[in-house]
């Protein structure tokens, strides 16, 4: 589909700058968090397995809280969900820096993981409703902030960590707090008074088999590391079953499952997207480690090498944005999954001395691949859904990058092991590669764009 090129007005711009300032808070908190365990560790007398409770919790809460608050948004308003969303992470990120205990810090991490979970898809439901025309450049603005947010978190976290403490990970989330609020408050419309039966319209039996559902997955998955484990995966498949039969017989369903059945290009841009994380996440959490642990880098150096994903992807963004206008998601998709290839074999030339500029010429390629990939999966799945879809469509779009990135957590567990080597690196980035070929051949089954 071909689409003029016109710049947004200004304030269709404020708009979506509202919008991305919120949806950026849910990956940069995911990220920003990593280079802390280690101080909070000792601030709270844990173990390294304890600790890592702050994350997973966070995944847990998201991938749930995503599709959830979708569909709260559909129901009852996108900016009501939205602007309550924002004053749960605005609650949750001023008293997590007086927790008297870790349990009380995990506590208000759920409470910052569920309220950031409203934003993307009440953001995403403002935008395919007041900009009818020239979304993709929208998209452009919001694939920045939410595919490089993530990106940039373990270099914003180390910096804050530098020069204060852990609590300024989450103060620092204020500035985009207020900033989307105010812009929010004022430049979003009012939403339509909600029909008399929206609260008995919510599939509340759909809700709780799919968090008991996902709640399982995650359990199977984390034990990865530690073991196979038959009954998990026998219970993680029938909570499955159960959840497909129930959701199958709704009238509207929490989880549409016919519809996605019904339309694959949904389905396997949703499992493109899974993989799409879980080669990114690996290599987000897994580079870094091995950088300090078998290369002998400082944080700081080993933070300004990372800067090279995420600069490319923001590099890249606004020239896919453009070309997604004129030729559709397909051709940019095809090129990201093959720079996953690419980027992946390349990380095979990395050896215990190899020079820094080579590290980074080769994780710029993967800061391509990122740039092209999230923006092309993100306009594909529109142009599959309607804009009454938009919120649950979202919402799973999102509980997608969750689930990728628990698997990303399993799969470093299972290749580093112990000790971080090169041959360990070079086995992670064999399996990126393969993830990549996987996503390359499902991006050919996408229709072209007409």
């Amino acid at each position: 589909m071909t689409h003029q090129s016109t710049p947004l007005k200004t304030k269709e711009t404020l708009l979506v700058t509202a919008v991305a300032l919120g949806i950026l808070l849910n990956p940069l908190n995911t990220t920003m968090i990593s280079v802390a365990l280690v101080r909070l560790q000792e601030e709270f007398y844990l173990t390294f397995a304890d600790v890592t409770w702050l994350i997973s919790t966070y995944y847990l809460v998201s991938a749930i809280g995503q599709p959830l608050l979708g569909k709260w948004s559909d129901l009852f308003g996108c900016k009501k969900v939205f602007m309550i969303g924002l004053l749960l992470v605005t609650v949750s990120s001023a008293l997590a820096p007086l927790s008297p205990s870790f349990g009380w810090l995990i506590g208000f991490r759920i409470i910052q993981a569920f309220g950031s979970s409203a934003l993307f898809p009440a953001g995403m439901g403002i935008i395919r409703n007041r900009i009818t025309s020239h979304q993709a450049k929208a998209l452009v603005i919001i694939s920045i902030f939410s595919s490089t947010s993530a990106a940039f978190g373990p270099s914003l976290g180390g910096l804050l960590l530098h020069y204060g403490d852990w609590p300024l990970i989450f103060l620092c989330n204020f500035p985009f707090i207020i900033a989307s609020f105010l812009l929010a408050w004022r430049l979003f419309p009012s939403d339509p008074t909600p029909s008399p039966g929206g609260k008995a319209r919510m599939d509340w039996g759909g809700v709780a088999l799919f968090s008991a559902a996902i709640f399982v997955w995650l359990l199977f998955f984390l034990e990865l590391a530690e073991g196979f484990s038959p009954w998990l995966l026998a219970l993680s498949a029938a909570l499955s079953l159960v959840l497909y039969r129930y959701e199958l017989d709704r009238n509207e369903p929490f989880i549409n499952v016919g519809f996605l059945k019904k339309n694959m290009n949904v389905t396997l841009i949703y499992a493109q997207y899974i993989l799409t994380n879980m080669a990114f996440y690996s290599i987000m959490f897994g580079v870094p480690s091995y950088l300090q642990q078998a290369q002998g880098m400082d944080p700081q150096k080993t933070g300004l090498v990372m800067l090279s994903i995420a600069g490319f992807s923001v590099l890249v963004t606004p020239i896919v944005g453009r070309w997604i206008e004129r030729s559709g998601s397909r051709p940019s998709l095809i090129v990201g999954t093959a720079s996953v290839v690419a980027g992946s074999m390349l990380m095979l030339i990395i050896r215990d001395q190899t020079s820094v500029a080579v590290i980074f010429l080769v994780l710029c390629v993967l800061g391509i691949a990122n740039g092209f990939n999230n923006l092309g999966m993100q306009t594909a799945l529109y142009d599959f859904v309607s804009k009454e879809e938009t919120g649950i469509a979202s919402g799973l779009f999102m509980t997608s990058r969750f689930i990728g990135t628990i698997l990303s957590s399993s799969l470093l567990a299972a290749l580093f092991g112990q000790t971080i080597t090169t041959g360990n690196m070079h086995s992670m980035a064999w399996v990126c590669a393969a993830l990549g070929l996987v996503m390359f051949v499902l991006t050919l089954r996408l229709p072209r764009a007409a």
